[in-house]
């Protein structure tokens, strides 16, 4: 490869992804593809009530059914001595007393909290005779009251989940001044009040989670190959929690993941049963879920309903913000799902803004409902969508224009680096310049003549905007890469990430095209083995930010390590030596060695290197979102008819694989803002959307043309590389700008106060109630 070449499919170039031709050819290495001899195939017993005492669980019928290996249930488990799957416990309730929440079984015993949560077990010969023997379990329920919504859980004499949480308040956080803030307000021109609420979604990846299990009788060792966004947590958790077993008895597999969104950073009961289940069998065991069993068993995201208030004085300077929300984390309060609603959520509630007093209060709330956990973003997007629908709000009711609102209260370049008011510290942000590119890129200003273009033909046109920031790294900013030079001429890089369609192996193969300077196709990004490496894997957006700066850093120490085997090939001075290419020489002369010749002449013919490094701190990421939709007056529909972004995601590596994030976020983001929302039936405890027919997930013809584009003016100054987190971007900005846009459509056509009273998802029906009233 030419000097030419390698800077052509380096950094900063769309170069064709290296994940595509083995996906186009049907060759993704898929957990379900990946069968195993003789494997069984486990099929999962739910409780059809959200509430329920277990009376009896008779196995004994579905035991004695053709091809049926092994049954299971919550009783067995623990007779075996499988414990519970650890719940949270970083936070208190009001009285100092730990998070109450009840143990949640792997197979449940004594009681079942919601719909859809697993009772039994059955391991057979074939998916067919499994199934057919689940509908032979005989289960005696006897059902007790039930609470799904998260404002009536709260109420005096509602069903409890938990005895310890007889208010169903598994435990709570406040943060800031409260005291500070009840002044501020005292003190303000204007009080500005929305009630807003972040509905519960199911994140919904196109493969259903996927977990295969085989135990070595040689070795006593359990090879498990799943669909999962964090091995090594995974293994660690299933046996040093859960089954009580070292962890270096486990190898956890991952291949292709398709999609992600958070849902599959979790160990599942269906995981715990069986990994057990192999182990106690001898046998590999299987097990797929089916497509309703991710509506009613795979973790929901969102679910936060909340009071949200802005203090501003007389110019429209923002003096407090205070929020008071309930966060529903289903039945169980999970470690990630109550920490993404009373921790992270705040980390960025402040947003891009000037705001130094707060007074955010947030209850995690027990309902008889699936445990919620992360989705795209955790915390983030229901964070700025508040911020975001209080400054419209906060315009129309100060009559200042939402744009000098945003302006007057922006951080300036020349305060950073800024401390916001939850002592998070942004290192770098040029807020009002991505304003003003978006500005700029939607013609912002021209917007009159499309409204009157729109009313001619019956529409009400609605513009929107979100100025907004995001936070990366999952507070985990260490990784370990191991790098093997081969004198068969190959370089292999492993790490602990994990892909899930985000083009880890292209980005991570130009960064190290940068370093090595040989072509691409002698470079291998392996992931996906807990035998070969461990790491924290991928969330948070920080597999570019964290582990591709550590996989740049590897590659440079690999080259220096090699840099000093060449000098002693040599037998010169190791400044005399050139690396250019792929080869190395001494300067002034017409000595070379190859890099993969040398690796040759290594023991174990090969240069090995393990390297581990850190980044110093989180990246923000930030940008300006932009929407104009139409309103269908006689419908209710809304059409999107323009979208626009500039997004600071710091240094871009694969501008293709950065749009693509940000187009795919924003569906998802538009999904949340127009279409989807997971209900259960509030007097049955039903789940009523766990279907595609009833869930309504964005289709191609929801969306419009998206203009996305990057701005690399403010690169992050927390990584050697510059480069700020981009997965989560899209999702955060799309949901505040496309509804800030319909309830623009509806104020300025004389629907202002039934408008602001909008919640999520803004459906036709909605909108056509809300224009009748």
């Amino acid at each position: 490869m030419t000097a030419r070449q390698v800077s052509r499919f380096g950094s900063g170039n769309s170069v064709q992804r290296v994940e595509d031709d083995a996906l186009l050819r049907g060759e993704g290495r898929f957990a379900d593809n990946l069968p195993a001899a003789g494997q069984l195939y486990a099929c999962f017993v739910r409780s059809p009530h959200p509430h329920a005492a277990l009376k009896r669980v008779d196995v004994g019928a579905a035991a004695a059914m053709p091809g049926v290996v092994r049954t299971f249930t919550g009783r067995d488990l623990a007779g075996a001595g499988v414990r519970p799957i650890p719940n949270s416990a970083d936070f208190k309730r009001s009285d100092g007393s730990p998070t109450a929440t009840p143990l949640r079984h792997a197979l449940a015993v004594d009681t079942v909290r919601y719909v859809g949560e697993a009772v039994a077990a059955v391991i057979a010969e074939a998916p067919h005779q499994a199934r057919d023997a689940a509908e032979a379990v005989q289960i005696d329920y006897e059902p007790l009251p039930a609470v799904v919504d998260t404002v009536a859980a709260t109420v005096a004499g509602a069903p409890i989940v938990v005895a310890e949480a007889p208010d169903n308040i598994a435990c709570e956080a406040r943060h800031g001044d409260p005291t500070a803030a009840a002044k501020a307000f005292g003190q303000a021109k204007h009080v500005v009040t929305l009630d807003l609420v972040n509905q519960r979604l199911a994140p919904s990846p196109i493969e259903p989670r996927s977990t295969l299990a085989t135990y070595d009788e040689a070795s006593g060792r359990l090879t498990i190959v799943t669909s999962c966004q964090t091995p090594t947590g995974f293994r660690d958790e299933l046996c040093e929690a859960v089954l009580g077993i070292p962890k270096e008895s486990v190898r956890v597999v991952v291949g292709d993941v398709g999609g992600g969104f958070g849902m599959k950073t979790n160990l599942y009961p269906e995981d715990v049963v069986v990994a057990f289940a192999a182990r106690a069998l001898k046998r590999s065991v299987r097990f797929t879920a089916e497509r309703i069993e991710e509506f009613l068993a795979a973790s929901h995201g969102r679910d936060v309903v909340s009071k949200v208030e802005l203090a501003l004085d007389a110019d429209g300077r923002i003096l407090a913000l205070r929020v008071a929300s309930l966060a529903n984390v289903g039945a169980y309060a999970t470690p990630a799902g109550v920490v993404i609603q009373l921790l992270i959520g705040p980390w960025v509630a402040t947003s891009i803004y000037d705001i130094r007093t707060i007074d955010i209060g947030i209850k995690a709330v027990l309902t008889h409902t699936l445990p919620t956990g992360p989705y795209r973003g955790a915390g983030r997007p229901e964070a700025i969508y508040m911020i975001e629908r209080m400054m419209d709000q906060a315009a129309r009711q100060t009559g200042i224009d939402r744009i000098e609102l945003r302006r007057r209260n922006m951080i300036r370049p020349e305060q950073m680096p800024y401390k916001n008011a939850m002592d998070k510290t942004y290192d770098s942000g040029k807020f009002a310049h991505m304003m003003d590119r978006a500005l700029a890129l939607a013609d912002w200003k021209g917007f009159a003549g499309r409204e009157a273009a729109s009313r001619s033909r019956n529409k009400l046109r609605g513009q929107g905007v979100a100025t907004f920031i995001e936070w990366t790294g999952a507070d985990v900013f260490a990784e370990v890469i191991d790098v093997t030079v081969s004198g068969d001429g190959a370089i292999e890089i492993f790490t602990a990430a994990q892909p899930m369609g985000q083009s880890l192996a292209t980005t991570f193969t130009q960064l190290a095209v940068d370093v090595f300077g040989v072509a691409a196709d002698r470079i291998k990004v392996l992931f996906g083995d807990t035998d070969r490496g461990t790491g924290f894997g991928s969330a948070g957006s920080r597999s570019l930010f964290v582990v591709g700066s550590a996989v740049r850093v590897a590659s440079e120490r690999t080259v220096a390590k090699a840099h000093d085997l060449a000098a002693k090939e040599f037998e010169a001075a190791a400044g005399d030596i050139e690396y250019r290419e792929g080869v190395f020489s001494i300067a002034g002369t017409d000595r070379r060695i190859g890099l993969f010749e040398l690796a040759a002449k290594q023991a174990g013919r090969r240069i090995d290197l393990h390297s581990s490094s850190s980044v110093d701190a989180p990246s923000w990421p930030n940008g300006c979102h932009i929407c104009e939709v139409e309103v269908d007056p006689d419908t209710g529909v809304v059409e999107l008819d323009g979208y626009w972004s500039v997004n600071d995601v710091g240094r871009v590596v694969n501008p293709m694989v950065v749009v693509g994030q940000l187009a795919g976020g924003a569906l998802q983001g538009i999904g949340q803002a127009l279409s989807e929302r997971f209900v259960y039936d509030a007097e049955t405890g039903q789940a009523i959307t766990a279907s595609f027919m009833d869930y309504a997930i964005p289709r191609a013809a929801t969306t419009c043309a998206f203009e996305m584009t990057m701005d690399e003016s403010a690169p992050c100054l927390t990584n050697p590389m510059g480069v700020k987190g981009v997965g989560e971007l899209g999702t955060i900005g799309a949901t505040p700008a496309v509804v800030n846009a319909v309830v623009d459509a509806l104020a300025r056509n004389g629907f202002a106060e039934s408008a602001q009273r909008l919640q999520m998802p803004l459906t036709s029906e909605q909108l056509w109630r809300a224009m009748q009233r």
